[in-house]
């Protein structure tokens, strides 16, 4: 466009530079209503002898980003609201009491289960997915630095950048690291998540592009639990001190003998050619022209690759610690000292997949408002490998593997609703036909509608699946156990309301589970085979006076009679704040205080050796409600909070989150037998930042 305009007769070239100014994002989790900005102020010339500035294009800066295989389109999340709230474990998640340790919804939610899977989802909330990531679309580089900092050395940090390489390709990536030593003995959290995602789709249109990169890794150290009666004694106010069940002081006053470790490697490319109708528009000179698009026909191919491994490893294992999955009588018997491959428990499993899938995609109405439908079938090879496999060895290298070829069909009706006044609904099928889950399947309907300043949603979804592998198959040099199980049914019927008009949202969800698959009170795979009925409702409601705000927050559960899950009855969350904006809104401030609780229930249990959370109804506990204190301020594209977190433990220092494995001989201490609890740890002060960069 430049070399055209300069060879012009009689044209002047002016080389002018355009200093952008932000475009208003708002908040996607907050539902006040209040812009926040993306700012980027253009400066003063001071130049006398320059032109005159009053023909200068202000160009907003664009920042958005879309899902993969939706319309709707997003901003970054800029809202200062609720900016001080831990990461990872909201709103209703709970973790074992230091950040990284595994993490357990008190609002239930089922476990997703279609398809071959190996089945470990207590650190999912720490990773990324490579079906949910953003691919965005910017017309500057942008950058997003977070930092958060926590008392015993908690800290986890987020970096990522994307841009626009032409104005039709973009990439963008991001690193998140979490790191927390903890307030008790031997439970480090060391974390490490990454994803790289570019998008790409052609002048004309017709072709599209979406190729991702995810890498997570979590390593968690087992402490076992600690004994509850401590946190009582003043002796032990440093909670440092307390006796967990897995410490050994002679193997590490910092690092646990027993760990967990699930890393997994996957990779998406997704390609779609699009036939329709196009045109092309000039601007006003002509010198510059945009093709437009109405689809009609589209043929799309995506490809995923995946492998995903869990460890877990006890470097100096007790026989009574194993009593429920396998007996052996260990040389030192969790003394600290360990001889390689005689005196250790390892258990690695191993997924590894690669899923085809080719559709064929129509669409209807006009450009815009248009409604999808399309048709496909996918290929998938899976393959699961234990080791070491003491018994069983099926091939030269004494793996044990089990491997899977399916096929499915899957099918799709989506209408979105990207702008007020219109309808939204849809229906999506998928049908495993062969390999080991044939007949499973999976149906989804919904139906929605956008208003000028509110929204609804209303669903229905049904799903059939079989167990995960690691629940079929456990074993180590010890040991091999397999279970079989018959297929679960979920069947989820739910609807959604919100209005951001009168800061108003909830909702209500009804499931019927049959066949569920859990672990049991004696912490090995079980199966409830009565149906049962699990039903929820949420209403969230922020009310403004002035400049003070009110955030409320309920939840409300009622499980089936005898069902083996463990949820609170009814959670809340109250935030009252003072918001303001000073210095000619330079300055944007949010101070205040924030409780929440949940009434008292059978809370559930974590096994360390199982790395999962399991049934129980013996323990009970009654805590009282987790406060905080908070303020958080925004200066342009800066954002930072300084909190004090879990001010009750200064009152009461027995928050109970979840109970433990049984210990017999606790902590080496001949009939001392108890069951150790999860705690909360101490009162602690947070702080953090996020600083966002435009080029």
């Amino acid at each position: 466009m430049i070399n055209s305009f300069l060879k012009r007769p009689g044209t002047l070239l002016l080389i002018l530079c355009l200093l952008l100014c932000g475009k208003q994002a708002f908040s996607q989790s907050s539902n006040l209503g209040q812009p926040s900005t993306i700012n980027n102020t253009a400066l003063k010339d001071t130049n006398a002898n320059k032109s005159n500035t009053n023909k200068w294009k202000n160009e907003d800066a664009k920042i958005y980003y879309e899902k993969l295989n939706s319309s709707r389109t997003y901003t970054p999340d800029t809202s200062l609201h609720t900016f001080q709230r831990p990461p990872f474990t909201q709103p209703w998640y709970s973790d074992l009491g230091n950040l990284g340790s595994p993490v357990n919804n008190l609002l239930f939610t089922p476990e997703d289960r279609l398809g071959p899977s190996l089945g470990y989802h207590v650190f999912d909330v720490y990773r990324f997915n490579v079906d949910s990531l953003p691919f965005y679309s910017t017309t500057r580089p942008y950058s997003v630095f977070s930092y958060q900092l926590g008392s015993k050395l908690e800290q986890t940090a987020w970096i990522s950048h994307t841009q626009n390489i032409r104005p039709n390709w973009n990439f963008a990536v991001e690193y998140h690291k979490t790191y927390s030593p903890g307030y008790y003995q031997v439970e480090r959290n060391n974390q490490d998540n990454a994803y790289f995602s570019t998008n790409y789709k052609s002048l004309n249109k017709h072709y599209k592009l979406y190729a991702a990169m995810v890498y997570n890794k979590e390593q968690h150290d087992e402490n076992g639990g600690i004994d509850s009666s401590l946190l009582l004694d003043p002796t032990y106010s440093d909670k440092s001190t307390v006796s967990a069940a897995y410490e050994n002081q002679s193997y590490s006053l910092t690092r646990s003998t027993v760990s967990n470790m699930q890393r997994d490697f996957t990779l998406l490319l997704q390609q779609s050619y699009t036939w329709g109708l196009t045109d092309t528009t000039y601007n006003a000179d002509s010198t510059q022209y945009t093709y437009r698009l109405i689809p009609r026909f589209s043929i799309t191919h995506k490809m995923e690759i995946s492998t995903e491994k869990h460890t877990y490893k006890d470097l100096s294992p007790d026989s009574l610690r194993y009593t429920t999955l396998f007996t052996e009588s260990f040389v030192n018997n969790g003394t600290g000292y360990y001889t390689t491959q005689t005196d250790s428990v390892v258990t690695q499993q191993k997924w590894f997949w690669i899923d085809n899938k080719i559709s064929l995609d129509g669409y209807l109405g006009k450009e815009g408002h248009q409604l999808k439908f399309s048709a496909g079938i996918g290929n998938r090879f899976d393959q699961f490998t234990s080791q070491p496999a003491p018994y069983t060895i099926n091939d030269s290298l004494g793996l044990d593997r089990t491997k899977i070829i399916s096929n499915y069909l899957e099918g799709e009706l989506k209408k979105e609703a990207t702008h007020p006044q219109e309808w939204e609904y849809g229906a999506t099928a998928k049908f495993f036909f062969t390999g080991q889950d044939a007949g499973n399947f999976l149906l989804h309907v919904l139906i929605g509608r956008e208003f000028k300043n509110s929204s609804f949603v209303a669903g229905f979804k049904e799903q059939l699946n079989s167990a995960p592998y690691s629940y079929t198959n456990y074993e180590n040099q010890f040991t091999k156990l397999t279970y079989s199980f018959n297929k679960e049914s979920v069947s989820q019927l739910y609807a959604t309301l919100a209005s951001s008009r009168l800061r108003l949202s909830g909702g209500i969800r009804s499931y019927i589970i049959g066949n569920y698959i859990y672990i049991d009170e004696n912490e090995t795979p079980a199966q409830y085979n009565i149906p049962f009925t699990l039903n929820q409702a949420w209403i969230r409601k922020v009310f403004k006076v002035g400049d003070f705000y009110l955030d409320n927050e309920f939840v409300y559960q009622q499980e089936g009679v005898n069902a083996p899950v463990n949820v609170p009855a009814l959670m809340g969350r109250h935030q009252l704040s003072y918001e303001r904006s000073m210095f000619n809104h330079t300055l944007k401030t949010s101070f205040g205080i924030e409780v929440h609780y949940n009434t008292s229930y059978h809370p559930a249990g974590y096994d360390a050796l199982l790395n999962r959370f399991f049934y129980q109804n013996s323990a009970y506990i009654s805590n009282a409600p987790v406060a905080s204190v908070f303020i958080n301020f925004r200066v342009k594209r800066f954002r930072a909070f300084i909190m004090g977190d879990q001010l009750q433990e200064i009152f009461v220092r027995n928050t109970i989150l979840f109970t433990a494995t049984p210990a017999t001989n606790f902590n080496a201490t001949p009939g001392y037998n108890i069951t150790p609890v999860y705690a909360a740890p101490d009162a602690l002060i947070r702080f953090g930042f996020s600083w966002a960069l435009m080029n």
